[in-house]
């Protein structure tokens, strides 16, 4: 029986069965930055992983909603994670310091013709299609037909460096975060379904006072290297998705910290591994 992804249902623990998308696909692969979990990947499919705190994701919405015009529902629905509880039952209800910093940087952005222009496409435009064996889920923040791929990041600083421990090296914040990955996966899926390949740009709003936007391409020899990493790695996770191979636990996310298993004590070289990765 086919399956139509929607606005409703594009979120749910069947869609995530059913498709990979660029945030699962990172949770069972990680990035240039940061490696991931197979164990809490797929407890995350089925619902088992350990809660994580929803507040960044709250605040990033709120800022995605705005531009999607869908701003005043999303607070309608949210109202007590934006809201502080008012003092006295007269008192008119005051957002928490977060969500009025994003208020400015939403008018910081809205003031600049040139970042709004890249904004002006299609909002939140799911597509689907098959990238290197496995189906593919995607939800575009700004789609311009025909002209580019857009996505929206509210973000601490698009200039300051990140350290992976994987490269050892430090990195720009869209190879760290893998908007690389996103950017290939997303302009594979647009091409699949149009036959255009499309650029891929990332619209950044700072979270930083005053706040810094900018419109940054992620061009095609970095979405090539991308694609090329997702290609390596997503018959491994076809594989566990389809419960051929056993997850490997990551043995320090929070999922793994829950449900690890003692076996036999270690000792102070073990302790140390993980912080020789970031000398």
């Amino acid at each position: 029986m086919g399956f139509t992804l929607t606005d409703d249902n594009y979120y749910s623990s069947e869609a995530n069965k059913r498709f990979i998308s660029v945030s699962q696909y990172k949770d069972f692969a990680g990035t240039l930055g940061h490696t991931g979990c197979e164990y809490e990947a797929l407890q995350k499919i089925n619902d088992t992983a350990f809660p994580q705190s929803k507040k960044a994701l709250i605040l990033g919405s709120y800022v995605d909603r705005y531009f999607e015009g869908t701003q005043e529902q999303y607070i309608e629905e949210n109202r007590s994670s934006i809201f502080q509880k008012p003092k006295s039952k007269t008192a008119k209800p005051e957002k928490y310091k977060d969500f009025i910093d994003a208020d400015y940087a939403i008018a910081r952005a809205e003031k600049d013709p040139y970042f709004m222009k890249y904004m002006a496409g299609d909002k939140q435009t799911i597509l689907t299609a098959e990238v290197a064996g496995a189906e593919w889920k995607i939800k575009m923040d700004s789609y311009l037909e025909n002209k580019a791929i857009v996505d929206l990041k509210y973000m601490k600083s698009v200039r300051e460096l990140e350290w992976s421990p994987i490269v050892r090296k430090k990195l720009d914040f869209i190879r760290y975060y893998g908007y690389d990955i996103q950017g290939a996966i997303y302009q594979e899926v647009v091409f699949q379904n149009t036959g255009k390949r499309l650029p891929f740009y990332i619209a950044a709003i700072t979270k930083e006072t005053p706040n810094d936007i900018a419109i940054i391409q992620v061009t095609q020899n970095y979405l090539d290297d991308a694609m090329s990493r997702v290609k390596e790695n997503i018959d491994r996770i076809i594989a566990i998705k389809r419960g051929d191979i056993e997850p490997v636990m990551c043995g320090e996310c929070a999922t793994c910290r829950r449900d690890k298993v003692l076996s036999a004590p270690i000792g102070i070289d073990d302790l140390m591994k993980r912080e020789e990765n970031f000398k």
